[in-house]
């Protein structure tokens, strides 16, 4: 297996007093006389290559995270690219700070979506990035040496030890377990667990060997022409990229905390905040909410702000696990009348690096609704049918004020502005059987069935419930019409 081992600096390649990054030359060389015995032995049928064609600007040609701009993500992207066809999978070193924006960034500049959020171009080899809170060598007057305190090396055999499980997914690797980049969040400068998920389990652990966790990984490429391999998706890919790149850094996303309301009720300060940041020129919002979206509201001045934005703004959640939905409760109710879109289960930093990259590309299809898809599995999917809807359950389209409901009396229902427009015969749980979407009664018995759809992804739009075949072989299949 090939391995592609891409450095981009931070404290994992740091060294020196105030520390800064090695070149990535020296720090190859530094990990190939260092290191190489014991990489060869932990990994055998591993080639190791350790690359020093990426620069960025700066003495050394690496960065602290804390400086990676936007347009650097799409820089790793495109050396990720460039280098697909020579490698089966891609460690990237990087920095703390910043590695969970670059774990959603990178997932969606690999990923090429459709109108529907379905990849026409899409990951299928690892790219797992990792770091360390400590350097992983330190500078002696005989040269460089392994830092025996840190935690860079278990990040790094860790990294290079999952990488060949060849799960096709941006992933993060830090203190044994490999979280999905898109989901990761930084939660610690002190110990050596410095990322967690909230809301997906590891996709891996590391201990007396690597184990698979609880979470399923995403399931690339349905088709080998949709697979970067191919060199018509690949082409796809870059293009996408070069019209992101070419845009990012003009991209002005502001991301504003909500805090408790003050007393002046005719300009808050929350309100103050949102027109101030449009006034000098953002070019879209990310706003953390409390608990699930809601925010003060004052005298409506907040409301009046965001009615008057004409950029996209994207209700998170500031709590750590958050999830914002429908604002059921009466604090956020009026936001849903005011057109900022809920962020679902996103993480604010993998809303925020979203909205700037999707932003960023003029050929993006309907914005609105691309926003809380789930793209590359940053979000759990609102539109989507997973292994069943099971009673209680409810999707809902991205496009239109439709809902798919399983109410636990009577049945699945198709729901637009309050009007039934398809009721299911008896309660059951829809699920997938075979090329067909099926309603199971509890005792097994189907009860009703679409007309069938080669491996059909059943998902909700404007039209009504579709039947998506991933690989792209047959038109969608109306299974539940408008």
């Amino acid at each position: 297996m090939r391995i592609c081992v891409i450095n981009t600096g931070g404290t994992i390649s740091c060294v020196g007093e105030p520390l800064a990054p090695m070149s990535s030359a020296r720090f190859a060389e530094a990990a190939r006389q260092v290191l190489g015995p014991a990489l060869d032995a932990a990994l055998p049928g591993v080639a190791l290559h350790f690359d020093t064609g990426l620069r960025f600007d700066s003495p050394s040609g690496m960065l602290d995270s804390t400086d990676l701009r936007p347009s650097d993500w799409c820089r790793i992207a495109r050396r990720v690219l460039d280098l697909y066809a020579d490698h089966d999978a891609f460690v990237i070193l990087h920095g703390t700070d910043t590695m969970d924006y670059s774990g959603t960034a990178l997932a969606l500049l690999l990923n090429a979506p459709d109108a529907l959020g379905l990849p026409r171009a899409c990951l299928s080899k690892p790219v797992i990035l990792t770091g360390a809170q400590l350097p992983l060598f330190r500078e002696t007057p005989d040269g460089l040496v392994l830092n025996a305190g840190s935690d860079a090396l278990a990040n790094v055999t860790g990294a290079l030890e999952v990488a060949r499980l060849r799960l096709p997914e941006v992933g993060l690797f830090f203190d044994g377990r490999l979280l999905r980049g898109s989901r990761a969040l930084k939660v610690s400068t002190t110990r050596f667990a410095a990322f967690g998920s909230p809301h997906l389990a590891p996709l891996a652990e590391r201990g007396i060997g690597i184990r698979m966790g609880a979470a399923r990984p995403l399931p690339g490429p349905a088709a080998p022409e949709l697979a970067l391999d191919a060199p018509e998706a690949r082409a796809l890919a870059l293009a996408r990229l070069d019209r992101i790149a070419a845009r990012i850094d003009g991209q002005r996303i502001v991301q504003i905390p909500a805090v408790p309301g003050d007393h002046r009720a005719s300009a808050p300060l929350l309100a103050q905040m949102v027109r101030a940041a449009l006034d000098d020129g953002a070019t879209g919002l990310v706003l953390e909410g409390f608990g699930a979206g809601n925010m003060p509201q004052g005298a409506g001045a907040l409301e009046q702000a965001l009615r008057a934005a004409r950029v996209p703004v994207l209700i998170a959640s500031r709590a750590v696990a958050g999830q914002v939905g429908a604002f059921d409760y009466a604090a956020g109710a009026w936001i849903a009348g005011t057109g900022a879109i809920a962020a679902g289960d996103m993480t604010p930093v993998a809303a925020l690096a979203k909205l700037m990259i999707l932003n960023a590309d003029p050929d993006t299809p309907d914005l609105r609704a691309m926003l809380p898809r789930s793209l590359a599995g940053e979000c759990t999917a609102p539109d989507r049918i997973g292994d069943a809807l099971w009673p209680g359950q409810v999707i809902a389209a991205t496009d239109a004020p439709l809902q798919l409901e399983n109410d636990p009396a009577q049945g699945p229902r198709l729901i637009r502005d309050g009007a039934v427009l398809w009721q299911a015969p008896r309660a059951g749980r829809l699920e997938m059987r075979g090329d067909r979407l099926a309603l199971i009664a509890p005792d097994g018995t189907t009860l009703w069935h679409s007309a069938p759809q080669p491996g059909g992804l059943p998902v909700l739009t404007a039209q009504g419930l579709l039947l998506v075949d991933p690989a792209r072989r047959a038109a969608p299949v109306i299974a539940l019409a408008c």
